[in-house]
């Protein structure tokens, strides 16, 4: 019997949640997750979840496994595995997930990189994927000869050759 009054913590994960009537300005770092329900300005880091509740205002940088933002966010937002803008969700930053989940609703202005890869393309990545990352720009670099071939091309107009393809003077 009393195990039933006691709760399991091995079955809860751990939150620290910032009060709705709590305004914080600097950096915050979590071992474990935390929920945000009040005004924060700074930077988040987190190895669990951030979640940014309604009616929260976070002007953040917010780098965790999972966000779940329900409120509004000016900042990037960086999930290294999903990130989920709810049906109440306002941000304005730009988004890098593996997962990117938008409900109808959602507002939000910035770019987005989702996927597998997305980590790599935006620098955010270990240095073994920093070797996959410096060959990336490759292909731009192939492009600039092809402008050289271009220009190396006889512009003159069909009508100022004579029948051998040369020009007429």
């Amino acid at each position: 019997m009393s195990n039933q009054t006691m709760p399991q913590q091995s079955n809860t994960p751990e939150m620290t949640v910032i009060g709705a009537d709590t305004s914080i300005k600097g950096e915050m770092f979590f071992e474990k997750s935390a929920r945000i329900l009040g005004n924060f300005e700074g930077k988040i880091t987190a190895q669990g979840e951030v979640h940014i509740g309604n009616g929260a205002n976070c002007n953040a940088a917010v780098e965790a496994e999972q966000i779940i933002v329900d409120g509004s966010v000016q900042g990037p937002l960086f999930a290294r595995d999903r990130l989920t803008l709810t049906a109440n969700a306002q941000v304005q930053g730009d988004l890098t997930a593996g997962t990117l989940v938008v409900a109808e609703g959602a507002s939000f202005v910035g770019h987005c990189n989702v996927g597998p890869r997305a980590n790599e393309m935006t620098g955010n990545t270990n240095t073994q994927t920093n070797t996959q990352t410096t060959a990336t720009p490759t292909p731009a670099t192939n492009a600039e000869p092809k402008t050289n071939i271009t220009t190396q091309l006889d512009l003159t107009p069909p009508w100022a050759q004579n029948a051998t393809g040369s020009s007429v003077a």
